[in-house]
């Protein structure tokens, strides 16, 4: 059912119910976490919360889909600022180093949501692979931009590195974790 203007256009109850449910699910997970709990944490009746979400997994849809824009906003910003391709991927790798040292980092969201939602046809894993894509594919083109023959395995390199990044971030001192990673970043680069 497609939805109307009105229906989707942001409004205060909605975006506090968005921002109740990802500092919720980033912190405690998705499946542990009942709608009831949100509806009462954001402060809205059960009534607008289905107003906004049809369910619980639109819900989670629009937290991942909310996280997906804010990276795509750091990535978007690195690669429009003009630099040429390692400083770009500096940038990139250092944005994620950021948000491995601050405060409350739990590891990605979509790593944390993909292993709540194993079976590749559930639309939370499918919102999870398209995010996952999408940022292979723009370091992919970066590198490209360093070394064209070897740019997939690089861009595969990459985000491994990100990835053990972001898993180790949270276990581990994040300064070291941060500065293993950068190094491993740099390499690639050179």
């Amino acid at each position: 059912m497609a939805r109307s203007e009105t229906e989707t256009r942001p409004s205060e109850a909605r975006d506090r119910l968005l921002a109740t449910a990802a500092g919720i699910f980033y912190t405690q997970g998705i499946h542990s976490v009942g709608v009831d709990r949100i509806i009462a944490e954001a402060k809205v009746t059960r009534a607008t919360f289905y107003r906004h979400f049809p369910g619980k997994e639109d819900l989670v849809l629009a937290y991942l889909q909310a996280a997906d824009q804010a990276i795509r906003g750091q990535v978007d910003a690195a690669v429009a600022a003009g630099l040429p391709a390692p400083d770009a991927l500096r940038a990139i790798a250092e944005a994620i180093a950021q948000g491995i040292r601050s405060t409350g980092f739990r590891g990605c969201a979509f790593l944390n949501a993909v292993a709540e939602y194993p079976d590749p046809g559930h639309p939370v894993h499918q919102a999870v692979l398209a995010h996952r894509q999408w940022f292979l594919d723009t370091i992919t083109t970066l590198m490209a931009g360093i070394q064209p023959t070897g740019a997939e395995p690089a861009a595969q390199h990459f985000v491994m590195l990100r990835d053990g990044a972001m898993a180790a971030g949270c276990l581990f001192d994040p300064g070291q974790i941060c500065a293993t990673f950068l190094r491993g970043v740099e390499d690639l680069i050179r």
